[in-house]
This record gives C-alpha cells, sequence and structure tokens, in this order.
C-alpha cells in the first residue's frame, strides 16, 4: 500500500454513484477499486491491497434498513479488522451509519455528500491505518523480542569480548553508540541491548537517521499535527514518542547534516520536543542507540560531526569487528544461516561439503555478515543436493573479480544485485544507481530472485 497514491474500495449498487467518487477520488490523488456488491467487496479485499473501504449500506433497492450493508462490515471485520471501513447513507438513515460504527466502522457520510469532507475523511482512515501498519509491526517485532534474545554468534575472542560488553551495559539506560564496517551487524547488537534491558517490553523503532532529508526529519523523528504542511492531513506521531519507554536505534548518523545533527541534540540534551506545527512541547522516555560505519572522531576533526552530540551518544562505544577478524565465527554463522534458508525455500540442503566450508573460511568477506548471508542463501537456492559445494557457493577470488564463467545469465544477475546491495548498506536507491537500473525495475528484480534489501 502506498500513502502517495492510497487505494480506495469504492462500493455501490448505482453505477453512476461509483463513476461520480471515481472521477472526484482521482482528481484528489487516490486509486479507486470499483465494485457494486457485497461479494465483489469480499472478493476485492481478499485479493487487492486497499488502503480504506468506501462502502455504500443499502445494495437493495426496496429496502433502506442497511442490513445487507452491516452484514458486509461483519465480514470485513472478520477479514480484517484494521482495515479502516467509512460507510455511506442517506441523509435520513444516520441511524443506521450509527449501527455500522457500533459494528466497527471508523465514520460515516451522507449522500449527496460533501466533496471537501469526504475527502478529508477518507485522507485522515488513510493516515490513522498507516499509522496503525506502523504499530502492528512494531508489536509484532517486539514480541519475537520477547520470546528471544537476539542471537550472537561469539566463537571468536574479538566477539566474545563485544558480547561481554554488551551484556553488561544492555540493563542501563546509557546511550550506545555502535560502530563497524557495513554488514558487521550493528542492528543484531542494537536488538540484543533492548532485548535485555527493563525496555524489553516496549517498543524498539529503527530509524535510518543518515537517509532523512531536510523536509521530513522533523516529521519522521518528532511527528506532526494535522495542518503543519501542505500534505499534514492528520496527526502524524514520531520516532521519539514511538519509541517511548523504549528504544529509538538510529542508523548511519554520521550522515546526518549539521542542521539535523543541532536539533537530535536539543532532545538529547532536554528530553523535549515539539512535533512540526505544534507549540505544545513533548516528552519522551527514550533510549538511543546510534550506529555508524564511520569515524566520527575523525568527523569532529573535519567539521563534519558535532563534537557535543558525538559526547552524547557514545556514553559507551561497542566497536565490531569485521568478519575477517572473526574467522572462527563462519562456521556457526553459515550454519544458522543454512538452516533458516533451507527453512524457508523449502530445500533439502542439510549442511557444508568440506570444501565449501574451507572456501567461506578463505574468503575475505568485504560485506561482512550481510554478505555471507547472501552468498548461503543463494547457495541454498542454486544447490541440488543435501550438501553445499564451493561451485554452490560463487564466491569473487581475492582479486574481486567474479567468477562470471562459472555462472548462468541469472546468477550473473543475481550475484550483481547482491553485490551492489552490500557496497549500499541495503539502499535501493543508491543500488539501482550503481547498476543502471531504475527502483521499479530493480525491485522487480528483487522479487524475482526472492532477495531482500536489507
Amino acid at each position: 500500500m502506498s500513502l502517495a497514491h492510497p487505494r480506495i474500495l469504492v462500493a455501490d449498487d448505482q453505477p453512476d454513484v461509483v463513476e461520480a467518487l471515481r472521477l472526484l477520488l482521482k482528481a484528489n490523488g487516490f486509486t479507486v477499486v470499483p465494485t457494486s456488491s457485497p461479494a465483489g467487496v469480499l472478493g476485492a479485499v481478499e485479493t487487492e491491497d486497499v488502503d480504506v473501504v468506501l462502502m455504500d449500506l443499502n445494495y437493495t433497492r426496496d429496502t433502506t434498513s442497511g442490513r445487507e450493508g452491516l452484514e458486509l462490515l461483519a465480514r470485513l471485520q472478520q477479514l480484517d479488522p484494521q482495515l479502516p471501513v467509512v460507510v455511506m447513507t442517506a441523509w435520513g438513515s444516520v441511524e443506521g451509519a450509527v449501527d455500522a460504527i457500533r459494528g466497527g466502522a471508523r465514520d460515516y457520510v451522507t449522500k449527496p455528500w460533501d466533496n471537501t469532507r469526504l475527502v478529508t475523511t477518507l485522507r485522515g482512515q488513510v493516515e490513522l491505518g498507516d499509522a496503525l501498519r506502523r504499530s502492528r509491526r512494531l508489536s509484532a517485532e517486539n514480541e519475537r523480542l520477547q520470546t528471544r534474545a537476539p542471537g550472537m554468534v561469539a566463537e571468536s575472542r574479538a566477539m566474545k569480548a563485544v558480547l561481554e560488553l554488551v551484556d553488561r551495559i544492555a540493563p542501563s539506560d546509557a546511550n550506545v553508540l555502535i560502530s563497524g564496517e557495513h554488514g558487521t551487524g550493528k542492528e543484531v547488537v542494537a536488538r540484543r541491548i533492548h532485548a535485555m534491558s527493563h525496555r524489553a517490553g516496549k517498543p524498539f523503532v529503527p530509524v535510518n537517521a543518515g537517509a532523512l532529508s531536510e523536509g521530513v526529519f522533523e516529521s519522521e523523528l518528532f511527528g506532526h499535527v494535522k495542518g503543519a504542511f501542505t500534505d499534514a492531513k492528520a496527526d502524524r506521531t514520531g520516532c521519539f514518542e514511538l519509541a517511548d519507554q523504549g528504544t529509538l536505534f538510529m542508523d548511519e548518523v554520521a550522515n546526518m547534516p549539521l542542521g539535523q545533527q543541532a536539533k537530535l541534540l536539543r532532545v538529547l540534551q532536554t528530553g523535549e520536543f515539539h512535533p512540526v506545527g505544534s507549540s505544545r512541547v513533548r516528552r519522551a522516555d527514550t533510549r538511543v542507540l546510534a550506529a555508524t560505519n564511520a569515524d566520527l572522531h575523525a568527523g569532529v576533526k573535519s567539521g563534519a560531526f558535532r563534537e557535543d552530540l558525538l559526547y552524547r551518544l557514545n556514553t559507551v562505544e561497542v566497536v565490531l569487528p569485521p568478519l575477517r577478524d572473526r574467522r572462527e565465527d563462519i562456521p556457526a554463522l553459515a550454519s544458522a544461516f543454512l538452516a533458516a534458508q533451507a527453512a524457508r525455500y523449502r530445500k533439502p540442503v542439510q549442511r557444508f561439503g568440506a570444501a565449501a566450508l574451507k572456501s567461506l573460511l578463505e574468503y575475505p568477506w568485504p560485506g561482512n555478515v550481510r554478505e555471507l548471508e547472501h552468498c548461503v542463501e543463494r547457495a541454498v537456492l542454486m544447490a541440488r543436493g543435501a550438501e553445499l559445494t564451493p561451485e554452490d557457493l560463487v564466491l569473487r577470488p581475492r582479486d574481486g573479480g567474479a567468477r562470471v564463467e562459472d555462472m548462468t545469465l541469472e546468477d550473473a544477475e543475481r550475484y550483481l544485485i547482491q553485490r551492489a546491495l552490500g557496497r549500499t548498506d541495503g539502499s535501493v536507491s543508491d543500488a539501482a544507481r550503481l547498476l543502471g537500473l531504475s527502483r521499479s525495475a530493480l525491485y522487480r528484480r528483487l522479487q524475482q530472485y526472492g532477495l531482500k534489501a536489507s
């Protein structure tokens, strides 16, 4: 679903009503999925992605009881209780709309409708629905965090030292700076810190701080109120407030412009912020875990990063070693990835052959743990037996050149996409630029090959 072009399912048995709504909503940036019957509504909801259902209560011309609409609403509640439903009713049948609200509808409009109110109502429901989906994703993630502490393989001396530090600082409320090369597992560490803290039952909210443009930075972190700017059709809760009593994980903080750094510093110093467009001060008890692959101390010397912000972020610093410096961890990491990917793709792959394991241990892993995971995922997909071979792994030789003579065209394309994602830390936009593709073309290939951007 997309907030840029929300999809509205319009249901009415009068074609002229559906057409009038289609024209109105299209002119206001919506995409309309039309239908004329309760069966059509249920079929569309089961097969299409829709943001809001706008439905009439009456589908039989000789009755205005709304019984069919209320029965349809009950079915929709069973299918997806979070799907926003706005009902339409004749001006003289508001009692039916009240019954619909009691039955789970979010709002109602009367016929003939007021164009401005109808559009405003739908936009508000789209944004509310998006907020609820964000909340569900956070709740699901928190449930996973509570049922298991995120695993960290620590067979090597370097990672055992990291794990000992992480477990010692996790119960505190100290801000932590997690540094390391791309792909070393900075978010995994952050999730472990959260899961082992007294905040474990509260939200863990990740945000790529370095990817936020100046125009959306404050809105994303601090929220905004309705009417704060042109597209602010409803209030939005920012990441700091979403993470209240929990943990905010801010990745790529080194890429934040100085102006954004100043705004973040103020919140860290006072614990207070203003949503965009509001004069009311809000507070959030939020622990901040920051991550970077850059040397922030060098950034301070060059003037690219504020020294006072660095001191606020790195009460404790956790430095993750690259995979090439923790080779003892490779067998356990690879085995864990193999088990997960074999289950995901329902492949009967059980183990690494001796030669394959030797290849893994000798390879330099410039993309670190993320590259290892992508490599094992590809090997599981391509494997023809229960045991992986070096040919299944398709590792680059030490000179950095890909062994394209061992690949099919699809293998080569998949490999290049994985390499681009590894080089750009999972950024689809940056990877697309490296590959000379549009974002949509890259997304199609990601879906084709079963790849994930991060």
